[in-house]
């Protein structure tokens, strides 16, 4: 029972590690099969979702605090 911990920890360390050098690897792969622009414009669409769905939030908590009643400043 004393060696467990040791042999398991390592050979945790071995197979996450190999297993992230080959995801990152073809991640890798993929980016050099599609044209560099159509990555930079799905990014741009990604970029552009978050930016929306963070003024969603930020409007729906701002009217959630003043329907609460919550004092905000203005």
């Amino acid at each position: 029972m004393d060696w467990f911990p040791i042999v398991f920890v390592i050979f945790k360390v071995l197979a996450l590690g190999t297993g992230m050098y080959f995801a990152i690897k073809w991640h890798y792969d993929q980016v050099d099969k599609i044209e560099r622009g159509s990555v930079l414009l799905a990014g741009g669409k990604i970029a552009g979702a978050f930016v929306l769905a963070l003024l969603g939030v930020g409007a729906v908590a701002f009217v959630m605090s003043s329907m609460l009643g919550l004092d905000l400043g203005l």
